[in-house]
């Protein structure tokens, strides 16, 4: 029998009620009406093309080809919880893969994982550099961030930023960057924002950048902001497949980072 034609359900109720050997007491344990138990036995039995029970005097019997049979469906039984607990132990793992921009690693992200490390010595990190086109499956990925208007079909949290701002002199010359605002002819044009935000600190020209990218080097004093940030219908996004995204530790990392 093909493993996809497997009556999983009726081997279930055919241990319950051989261990029983009552279908009341099995259907206790399962939670249905002693009806329903019968009528998966004779299902089974129709399937199998088997007797499974018979009842006597002394009550319910296991025929022998049940018999037969009940070993190697229990350890089979006890394979499939033992699959179960290995598919559960990467739940309880402290290992997290991440995959983000360059300049939001940079900018962002390592200064709060290394606040999340400190309380929690056993958490391990790899960290790595993202593209759109990165495959969670293939990169062995457990969370995203990623730059747009939303989660992209993945299941996800907007990073809480304050939207854009403009850094440097007003009247300096544009410092560009995909994803910037277009606004005349630039200076200089750069690969990222965080780049653009390191050449507005260096003294090139202005950007207009992620207030999310640049709270650290304005706290710090490198650049100088040169109004209050504008809200942006795009922004930042932790992002990850349903099943990564319901995992604990990928849901105890979104926590901590704020999302």
């Amino acid at each position: 029998m093909k493993r996809t034609h497997l009556p999983l359900n009726g081997l279930r109720v055919l241990d319950a009620a051989a261990r029983h050997l009552s279908f009341t007491r099995a259907a206790d344990e399962l939670a249905v009406t002693p009806a329903a138990v019968g009528q998966q036995i004779r299902a089974l039995e129709d399937t199998l093309g088997v007797v499974l029970f018979r009842r006597t005097t002394r009550g319910l019997e296991l025929t022998p080809e049940a018999e037969a049979g009940l070993a190697p469906l229990r350890a089979g039984f006890l394979q499939f919880e033992d699959a179960v607990r290995a598919m559960q132990a990467g739940q309880s793992s402290k290992s997290l893969t991440i995959a983000a921009p360059r300049d939001v690693t940079e900018k962002w992200l390592m200064p709060r994982l290394a606040a999340i490390a400190a309380s929690d010595p056993d958490l391990r990190f790899s960290l790595i550099a993202s593209d759109e086109g990165l495959d969670f499956t293939e990169a062995n990925l457990d969370l995203a961030i990623r730059w747009g208007d939303g989660p992209g079909g993945l299941e996800g949290e907007a990073i809480e930023s304050d939207g854009m701002i403009a850094i440097g002199p007003e009247d300096a010359p544009l410092i560009a960057w995909p994803g910037a605002p277009e606004e005349g002819t630039p200076l200089v044009r750069v690969t990222d924002a965080g780049l653009a935000i390191d050449a507005v600190a260096a003294g090139l020209g202005r950007a207009v950048v992620p207030q999310l990218l640049a709270e650290r080097d304005l706290a710090e004093g490198r650049v100088v902001a040169t109004g209050e940030a504008v809200p942006s219908r795009m922004g930042y996004w932790l992002v990850a497949p349903l099943p990564q995204w319901r995992q604990q530790k990928v849901k105890a990392l979104v926590e901590a980072l704020g999302g």
